[in-house]
């Protein structure tokens, strides 16, 4: 893996249409099943706070501008909520909310003490310089000087963002204490305080995931085959360390198309070319180009790993899956109306809040480092990322067993119990 790759922490599942909906309703299920009270869940549905700021910035041909920016903090009672920035042009309130949420249910599941925020700003970054970005950065941070903090709101990288922009907030937060504040933000560059692990984080939480799996449907990893569709940071990484642990890559994708090897794909090979081709996988010739990229969701391999986009397995074609184990290392990988289907196919998934939950934990440990003022080893971060995310699956999975459901409700299920109880032994409201 090129070593200019970072880790950014992966936004969630968005519907385009309604994103508050879409956490609702799997919220909603998951309530009924815990038969919870009616002054926690309406505390629980609704954020403690919306921030919606303007920050003008001089653009390089001297004009200013004023962007409107967002920071909605959903719940603390965990802990200092935690969650992305992202620069994007479609962002809206109702989107932020809807990935606050999702970040508190997301911290809960692998029992981080954080609650859940997000922000965003309404630009265009591939369109603005790296000056305007940056006064953009600095502005942002001062509007929410008051919001940010590291026992407070502490703040990553999200879509369009990284640890470029992290350094700017980490700076001008910094500036507004007097102090210099590491512990505000994660996704930081290393030499600032930025944690190691945290590139392959996700794709490796992915690889923990599906052996956990695996080991409960009985499967030795090294007589299965699997199919990765995305060769990202996330879906490159698991494809890594799925192979390392002897499971049979036959097929991977990006954006050039879907690509099949019976004898199994050498991600290593793979990985190199990709970084040697501006990130994408044209040409490549250690496996054959498939006639049709969707393909790879219906391809003869026990198990899926979507690490793409979201909705790419629909009511279309998931009658048509013949894996064994669903591992979703993208966000939002399984529309709705594919979950009954999947779920009478009898096909386990392990679902987004959970499988691809391996950044947020290192971003946690993270500020864990900055807050002790000292760096762990690379072996410290992985094996307590590992420990973390089995012991997480492990209680999802005993969950789903005990209340006879889908690992994805009962991930629900896991986080807003930790939640409400929380709240119940705190006194909360």
């Amino acid at each position: 893996m090129a070593a200019t790759t970072v880790y950014k922490e992966p936004a969630p599942r968005v519907d385009a249409e309604n994103p508050l909906e879409s956490m609702m309703s799997r919220f909603n299920v998951a309530t009924e099943i815990l038969g919870l009270d009616e002054e926690t869940y309406n505390v629980l549905k609704a954020p403690d706070k919306q921030i919606i700021v303007h920050i003008p910035v001089t653009m390089d041909n001297g004009k200013v501008r004023v962007f409107e920016g967002y920071r909605v903090v959903h719940n603390t009672i965990l802990g200092p909520s935690k969650g992305g920035i992202r620069y994007d042009k479609n962002v809206h309130l109702d989107e932020v909310k809807a990935l606050a949420a999702w970040m508190t249910w997301k911290c809960a599941v692998v029992d981080i003490p954080y609650g859940g925020a997000k922000g965003g700003i309404i630009c265009e970054p591939t369109t603005m310089s790296a000056g305007e970005i940056e006064r953009l950065t600095r502005g942002y941070t001062l509007a929410m000087k008051d919001v940010f903090g590291p026992d407070r709101d502490i703040p990553a990288p999200d879509m369009g963002t990284g640890p470029r922009e992290m350094a700017w907030l980490m700076d001008e937060f910094s500036k507004t204490v007097g102090a210099t504040s590491p512990a505000v933000v994660t996704g930081k560059p290393l030499v600032m305080g930025g944690s190691l692990g945290r590139t392959e984080a996700t794709g490796r939480g992915v690889m923990v995931s599906a052996l956990a799996a695996l080991k409960k449907l009985g499967l030795d990893p090294t007589q299965v085959s699997a199919a990765v569709q995305g060769f990202g940071n996330v879906g490159s990484w698991a494809a890594k360390l799925l192979s390392e642990q002897g499971v049979k890559i036959k097929c991977i994708s990006d954006v050039s198309g879907a690509y099949w090897n019976e004898a199994g794909i050498n991600i290593d090979e793979a990985v190199a070319y990709k970084n040697a081709h501006k990130g994408r996988l044209d040409g490549f010739n250690g496996a054959v180009l498939m006639e049709n990229a969707d393909d790879l969701l219906i391809a003869d391999v026990d198990v899926l790993v979507p690490a793409a986009v979201e909705d790419v397995i629909t009511e279309h074609n998931a009658h048509d899956i013949k894996a064994k184990l669903i591992v979703e290392g993208a966000n939002g990988p399984t529309s709705a109306s594919a979950d009954p289907i999947i779920n009478e196919k009898g096909i386990m998934v392990v679902p987004d809040i959970l499988a691809n939950s391996g950044g947020v934990t290192v971003s946690y440990f993270e500020w864990v480092q900055n807050r002790q003022g000292f760096k762990w080893s690379e072996e410290m971060v992985t094996e307590r990322a590992d420990r973390i995310m089995n012991d997480a699956f492990e209680k999802v999975y005993a969950t789903s067993q005990k209340y006879n459901i889908p690992m994805r409700i009962a991930a629900y299920v896991v986080a807003i119990d930790k939640v409400a109880q929380t709240y119940k032994f705190r006194g909360g409201f």
